[in-house]
């Protein structure tokens, strides 16, 4: 028996590494890749995995860890938050698709409970799929990203009356109140529950967990919360999926959650992967053959209608256009609750084997579709925004005057307001800068506003919105979303709008900066570079590399395009580079204290190099910084002298620089003089390194 699954696992592994490997040359999801396996290597394909019993197991524990994650990144108060998109947006959605399949089924023939069976399974959307694309693409942040996010989990808690309302369709219950009121207590006791726990319960808990220090104990704490919370929402008889869900928002406020969340996440990889393996296999490939017409007919039907509905939703939520067109494509596929609420719905019998194929094939279909649909969004979107439809309709928001907005000149505009776009706008205020801000989170901007923030919603790429913020009389943009796609639409805009604007573009990423500056961009700045030079910069820093030659070492690497650092052939050398190649010579700073034998002395009394056989590499005097100084330049209190010698020589130079030298039977601990300034300090730790490496 184990021998026979576990041959099956790795015909499963061996396809799935080939096939999502090739995927992702054509850029095709991991996800994606995962079906299409399935759909080989299962019984209506090849046919090498025949008995999917032990897949099946593996793919229902993979719901339950990909549930669990999707929980860890929530919290009740981010529902609250989200609480306008999630309740209004998600109810909307999901109302209206079961509202027009219903419609269209009755087309069909099918009965009232079939249609609204129907309806429960095409109004839910891919979380996985769009979100894995949203991160993959630098999108997670973005406004799109946010609609669609909030409106699935609307979708996703759903699920739990769908699920309660089944037997009710199928007529084994016709006490459809008792099931509904039997429903929301069960649902009140478990959320208060799971507060309890997430409060009081948890913290402790892990608390003493994480006090054995062990990690394998850590790991199996995480898992067995999951598991607990999950079984008991599954014995009052609500979904594995739900249950596990609000495992994971039990640990999402938890001071552990980052450690639990990436302890989590191979498991929900690999055991994710078998899930969509075994709906691959569930696939009757001949099924698909046999009617392609009707296949290619209900998907478009599909993609358009929920693209429609759930767009529609988003705009009612003051969302702007070009918002709500991603979104909407976004969540225009079938997603994998669906399949949940599927298994179920065999057993009540309200799908027939043909309607289940032409489910699995349509959902399949339309899920393999969705990176096609997130990748074109914003060229379909800029078509809708072409179209006269009007200003406020495009900005989702108000657009006139009266909104407390005053017009402006010479000022700064803001494009999102994250964490740069609030430093930056702090720093503009301490400035005396005038400015404005564009974001299209309306929660910020209304709770930003209220406390007296220059701040509007609205979408940039539109130019009523960028006009509204008085862009044309603007001496200064700064773009600051993280929305590649959105960037370069305002970057273009802009630059027609205003050509002698002045425009910062920041961006994550290096490959965009020629195309944004090609688009106008002044000057881009991604954080990826920026993220190196900083580093580097520090690095040269405790190298004791003169301030000067780090600063013009990082504007000349800004001003090539950030080439030198591909390029290591401009580099030149510094102090790193003969400590490197002089490992017996050691680099250190010594202080000169007031009433030192150097002070007020020239390089060229002293003769530091003839007596010891050390060299003054640099001076820095406050602020300033005397590279390479010549025998005339004098030493002053306070001076700090890099030198470079052997450390013997070093130690024996030390001493001039304190204000007391004593005899040298104190050089023999170490200690030359009696001083306690910084510069002893320095010298002493320098001297006993040495010592002890001698």
């Amino acid at each position: 028996m184990i021998t026979g699954y576990l041959h099956d696992i790795i015909i499963i592994f061996a396809f799935a590494i080939i096939i999502v490997a090739v995927g992702k040359k054509f850029r095709i999801p991991g996800i994606v890749g995962f079906i299409l396996t399935g759909i080989l290597i299962g019984p209506y394909g090849l046919g090498f995995i025949g008995d999917t019993e032990i897949i099946d197991v593996l793919a229902e524990i993979g719901i339950i860890f990909l549930l669990f994650t999707i929980g860890m990144q929530f919290s009740f108060r981010t529902l609250y938050e989200m609480r306008k998109i999630v309740l209004i947006g998600g109810s909307l959605q999901v109302v209206l698709t079961i509202a027009a399949t219903m419609a269209i089924s009755y087309l069909f023939g099918v009965t009232t409970a079939q249609a609204l069976f129907f309806g429960f399974l095409v109004c839910h959307s891919s979380t996985a799929i769009t979100l894995k694309l949203y991160q993959d693409r630098a999108e997670i942040e973005s406004p799109q990203a946010r609609v669609t996010l909030g409106i699935s989990i609307f979708q996703d808690i759903s699920t739990i009356p769908m699920l309660i309302a089944l037997p009710i369709l199928a007529g084994e219950t016709t006490d459809i109140f008792g099931a509904l009121l039997e429903m929301s207590i069960t649902l009140v006791l478990l959320f208060a529950a799971v507060l309890v726990i997430s409060v009081y319960v948890i913290p402790r808990f892990m608390n003493r967990i994480t006090g054995i220090r062990s990690p394998e104990i850590f790991l199996l704490a995480i898992v067995l919360i999951c598991f607990v919370v999950t079984y008991v929402a599954d014995s009052l008889g609500l979904s594995l999926a739900i249950g596990a869900f609000l495992a994971g928002i039990t640990l999402s406020e938890s001071d552990y959650f980052h450690q639990a969340f990436a302890s989590i996440i191979p498991f929900r990889d690999i055991f994710t992967s078998f899930f969509f393996i075994s709906i691959g296999m569930l696939l009757n490939v001949k099924f698909l053959v046999e009617a392609p017409l009707l296949i290619i007919a209900l998907v478009a039907g599909v993609i358009v209608v929920k693209a429609v509905i759930a767009g529609g939703a988003a705009l009612i939520i003051r969302q702007s256009l070009r918002t709500s067109v991603l979104a909407g494509l976004a969540l225009s596929n079938i997603g994998e609750f669906a399949f949940v609420l599927s298994i179920p719905g065999m057993a009540y019998g309200l799908f027939s084997a043909a309607s289940e194929q032409i489910f699995l094939a349509v959902t399949l279909l339309t899920m393999s579709l969705t990176p096609l649909a997130i990748v074109s969004g914003p060229r379909i979107a800029d078509l809708f925004c072409r179209l006269p439809l009007g200003s406020r309709l495009k900005a989702g928001c108000e657009v006139d005057r009266d909104d407390g907005v005053p017009p402006m000149k010479d000022h700064v505009v803001i494009v999102g307001y994250g964490l740069n776009g609030r430093n930056l706008a702090k720093g503009a205020r301490v400035g005396g800068i005038p400015y404005i801000i564009i974001d299209m989170n309306p929660e910020t901007v209304m709770k930003e506003g209220k406390a007296g923030e220059q701040i509007f919603f609205g979408d940039a790429t539109n130019a009523t919105i960028l006009t509204h913020a008085s862009l044309e009389q603007a001496r200064i943009l700064v773009i600051v979303i993280n929305d590649p796609v959105s960037t370069r639409s305002i970057t273009l805009l802009a630059r027609q709008m205003n050509p002698d604007l002045y425009i910062i573009v920041r961006t994550r990423f290096l490959t965009e900066v020629t195309r944004l500056r090609d688009l106008g961009a002044d000057e881009v700045i991604p954080e990826e570079f920026e993220t190196s030079v900083e580093i580097f910069t520090r690095v040269l820093k405790k190298y004791l590399t003169p301030e000067p030659t780090i600063d013009r070492y990082v504007q000349e690497v800004r001003a090539d395009t950030y080439q030198m650092l591909r390029s290591p052939s401009g580099y030149t050398a510094s102090i790193s580079d003969l400590r490197m190649n002089l490992p017996n010579l050691t680099i250190c700073t010594l202080v000169v204290e007031p009433g030192a034998p150097v002070s007020e002395k020239t390089l060229g009394d002293i003769n530091v190099r003839k007596q010891f056989s050390v060299t003054v590499l640099a001076i820095r005097r406050g602020t300033e910084v005397i590279e390479n100084p010549s025998g005339e330049t004098d030493l002053k209190a306070g001076d700090d002298v890099v030198v470079i010698g052997t450390p013997d020589k070093i130690r024996d130079i030390a001493g001039i620089f304190r204000a007391s030298v004593v005899t040298s039977d104190a050089e023999g601990d170490g200690r030359q003089g009696g001083g306690s300034g910084p510069g002893d300090d320095v010298s002493n730790r320098s001297e006993k390194k040495d010592a002890s490496a001698r």
